[in-house]
């Protein structure tokens, strides 16, 4: 870490860095990151300070780097919105659900992952569907439904 570098993190010692240190409860990482940035106040060194927190220098002044460039809050918490969003909705799991648990159609013994997907498509359920969606969905609600077949439940005796 550079002279200025350090510079520009002196004003952690009294600022918000102990807010957040004696907040209480919080995630590992964070008061990690925290414990990081108020070391580099003081002045040490990225590998003096990688050292005491078990991190790389790598990591130390990356943490430093989205100091100077967002705040403390940008260097303290991730960044949100990463991933991929969700492919159905409620209302779309909820019709496909409900079309698991109807009959399957004529001429099929149960409902495969496969024909789950041709026919959510066939209801005009979804524009289009992949059959790792449909089966990740029947994962989530712990449906099989290919290992059931109609079969005649009850006891009439």
């Amino acid at each position: 870490m550079d002279g200025a570098s350090v510079s520009c993190l002196r004003w952690l010692r009294f600022g918000g860095i102990r807010n957040v240190l004696r907040a209480g409860v919080q995630q590992v990482r964070v008061v990690l990151r925290a414990i990081a940035l108020e070391q580099l106040s003081l002045g040490l060194t990225a590998p003096a300070v990688a050292r005491i927190v078990h991190l790389s220098p790598q990591v130390v002044r990356r943490i430093a780097h989205r100091y100077q460039e967002g705040g403390l809050a940008r260097a303290l918490y991730e960044r949100g919105g990463r991933g991929a969003h969700e492919l159905l909705n409620a209302a779309d799991k909820q019709r496909i659900i409900a079309v698991v648990c109807s009959q399957p159609p004529e001429g099929q013994a149960r409902w495969t992952v496969r024909l789950i997907a041709k026919e959510a498509v066939k209801r005009k359920l979804l524009p289009h569907v992949r059959r790792e969606t449909i089966r990740v969905l029947l994962y989530s609600h712990d449906f099989k439904p290919w290992r059931e077949k109609d079969v005649v439940r009850g006891g009439t005796g």
